[in-house]
């Protein structure tokens, strides 16, 4: 053990994605002490825009969306305390299947080794002891997240640092809450088709299979907080409707798997620094 200052990097596709999956360590580290740094891998240019334009609909202005992303991006920040942002700025790639995946500069269109290389050369300034990101399918497929996960691994390749690493994941047990709980705010949601249910029922892990459960409740609301900073983004009205009260509820609890770990600390876990203090 060292006097130097512990360190959690999470790297991130998109503007609110921080919020989403990680806000709530991002606050709880923060207040205690440990360092935090985000990696914000594209502008966000294929959210919604002002008044929740669509991406390719008349009024939608990539360029003006990226810079209104950025400014929630800052805002988030700061609620989470977050000590340090970086942002790759590659263009939004859009969900899988789009055009703007074919776009030239576009985070998906870029090689892995490129921006693995910018990476590395963050992960080599911050030596982070702490690593999250996303599991290989990106959480659910947006080509996006899946950039974000290799171009993550293949960095860590090119550096000698051996931080513990994880990728962010959900319980299938909350994974059917809140299903149960989407539909208690939207009674006329009609049934999914059974094709979109079988993937719905394949997101996440079996509760048995997630190493690392970290209580963040105490810090839920500023989780909350940092998701309404993102409003323009119409996903994430949905959880801002709940009210701070349900929304720690549902949202307290931020689960993850280990994938890399040299301190040797048993599992499960429920703290993404055991073993190093």
């Amino acid at each position: 053990m060292t006097d130097r200052r512990l360190t959690l990097m999470a790297v991130h596709a998109h503007p609110d994605d921080e919020a989403t999956g990680t806000g709530g360590v991002l606050a709880r580290y923060a207040a205690e002490g440990i360092r935090t740094v985000l990696v914000t891998c594209t502008d966000g240019r294929c959210g919604d825009g002002p008044g929740g334009v669509k991406p390719g609909d008349p009024g939608h202005d990539p360029a003006a969306v990226a810079l209104m992303r950025r400014q929630e991006l800052e805002a988030s920040c700061d609620v989470l305390k977050i000590s340090d942002l970086e942002m790759l700025d590659y263009a939004d790639s859009g969900m899988m299947g789009w055009p703007s995946n074919d776009t030239p500069g576009s985070f998906w269109q870029t090689s892995v080794e490129e921006g693995a290389a910018r990476l590395a050369e963050l992960m080599r300034h911050y030596r982070p002891d702490v690593v999250v990101t996303y599991d290989e399918n990106g959480f659910y497929g947006h080509p996006d997240h899946i950039q974000a996960h290799r171009i993550t691994m293949a960095a860590l390749e090119m550096t000698a640092l051996t931080p513990k690493v994880y990728w962010t994941t959900m319980p299938r047990s909350a994974m059917q809450r809140f299903g149960e709980i989407l539909r208690e705010f939207h009674e006329d949601m009609p049934e999914p088709d059974p094709a979109e249910a079988a993937a719905m029922a394949e997101i996440g892990l079996p509760d048995d299979e997630i190493t690392t459960w970290v209580d963040t409740t105490p810090f839920s609301g500023q989780k909350f907080d940092a998701l309404a900073a993102h409003a323009s983004q119409g996903e994430n009205i949905f959880f801002l409707k709940m009210g701070k009260e349900r929304f720690g509820e549902l949202m307290g609890m931020e689960t993850f798997v280990r994938v890399k770990d040299s301190t040797g600390a048993a599992v499960p876990e429920n703290d993404l620094f055991a073993g190093l203090r």
